[in-house]
C-alpha cells in the first residue's frame, strides 16, 4: 500500500445532496419517554458521515442509496450502542435504574428493527443480507473481547482496539461499493474517525467508576494499580472522589487527549492527500464537524 494517497478525480452523484443523517434519523430516535428516564449513547455521527461522502463520491456510478444506507447503519450502531450502556444507568434522567435499564433494552431493539423495514420498503433485500452478515460478525467480535474481559486478559491498549474495531465494522460492510481508488483512503480515515469518537466516548464514560467499569480508564487503571487500590476497584467499592484521584494519578484523561490529538492529526495528513477539491471541502467539513461535537460534549477544542 501506498503511504501518501494522492486522489485527484472521481465521479460523484450529479448533485450530492447536503448532509443531513442526524436530522433524518430523529422520528426514529427522538422519544418524550426514553429522552425522559434514560440517556442514549451519540449517533455514530462521524462514521456516518464520511460514509455518506464515499457512498456519493467514491463508488463507480454513484451509490443512489447512499442517504439511505448510511441513515439504517446509524440506526443499526445506535440500537448496539444502547444495548452496551444497558447497566451504566447511574446519575440518568428519572432516578430509577431498572426503568432505565428496560428501556434501554427496547430501545436498542427498536431503533436496530428500523434497517430491516426502511431497506425493505425501497427494496434493498441485498443490503439487508450485507448488514445483518455484519451484525453476526461483530457480535462474534464482541463475544471474543467479553472472553478476553472476563479472564482479565486485556490491556487498556487492547481494549481500545478492539473497541475501535468493533465500532469499525458496520461501516466496513460498504467497503466493496468504494471505487478501488479510494478505498484505501476510506479505511485510513474511517480508522481514525472511528477511533475519535470511541476515545472521546471513553472520555466521556469516565466521568464516574459506575459506567467507567471495563471500560479504557478502568483498564489502564488495574494495569499499574497498588493491590489495595486493585481491590477497591475490582470490589467496586469507590466512590466519585476517589476514583477522580486514581484517573489523575494514572493519568487516564491525558493518555485519551492524547489519542484524540493524534487521530486529528492523522485525519488532517490523510486530507493534505485529497487534491480533488469537492472531496476535499466535504471531508474537511465532516473532520470540523468531529470538532464541534467534541466542543458540544464538554470537552477541551482539540486543535491539529
Amino acid at each position: 500500500m501506498n503511504k501518501d494517497i494522492v486522489i485527484t478525480s472521481m465521479a460523484p452523484e450529479a448533485e450530492m445532496k447536503p448532509y443531513r443523517i442526524p436530522q433524518l434519523a430523529k422520528p426514529y430516535t427522538d422519544y418524550d419517554m426514553i429522552q425522559r428516564h434514560t440517556e442514549l449513547p451519540p449517533f455514530p455521527d462521524g462514521r456516518g458521515h464520511l460514509l455518506y461522502i464515499f457512498l456519493s463520491y467514491g463508488s463507480p456510478a454513484g451509490i443512489k442509496g447512499g442517504e439511505l444506507f448510511t441513515l439504517v447503519t446509524g440506526l443499526v450502531q445506535l440500537g448496539l450502542d444502547t444495548h452496551e450502556c444497558i447497566d451504566q444507568v447511574q446519575n440518568e434522567p428519572g432516578g430509577d435504574p431498572m426503568r432505565s435499564r428496560q428501556l434501554k433494552v427496547l430501545a436498542g431493539d427498536y431503533f436496530s428493527s428500523w434497517f430491516y423495514h426502511l431497506l425493505a420498503k425501497r427494496e434493498q433485500i441485498e443490503m439487508v443480507g450485507i448488514l445483518s452478515t455484519a451484525i453476526a460478525d461483530l457480535n462474534v467480535m464482541k463475544a471474543h473481547l467479553y472472553s478476553k474481559m472476563k479472564g482479565m486478559f486485556l490491556s487498556a491498549e487492547q481494549y481500545l482496539r478492539h473497541t475501535v474495531q468493533l465500532n469499525m465494522r458496520l461501516f466496513l460492510s460498504f467497503t466493496p461499493m468504494i471505487e478501488e481508488s479510494l478505498a484505501e483512503l476510506w479505511e485510513k480515515l474511517l480508522s481514525e474517525f472511528s477511533q475519535y469518537e470511541t476515545v472521546l466516548l471513553e472520555l466521556r464514560r469516565g466521568g464516574d467508576p459506575v459506567n467507567a467499569m471495563e471500560g479504557y480508564c478502568y483498564w489502564k487503571v488495574l494495569e499499574s494499580a497498588t493491590e489495595d487500590e486493585r481491590r477497591l476497584l475490582l470490589e467496586q467499592e469507590l466512590d466519585h472522589k476517589d476514583w477522580k484521584k486514581l484517573k489523575m494519578k494514572y493519568k487516564c484523561d491525558s493518555l485519551l487527549t492524547d489519542k484524540l490529538h493524534g487521530s486529528i492529526r492523522s485525519i488532517q495528513g490523510l486530507l493534505q492527500g485529497v487534491k480533488e477539491e469537492n472531496l476535499y471541502a466535504e471531508l474537511s467539513a465532516a473532520l470540523d464537524r468531529l470538532l464541534q461535537h467534541m466542543k458540544i460534549s464538554g470537552q477541551a477544542a482539540v486543535e491539529g
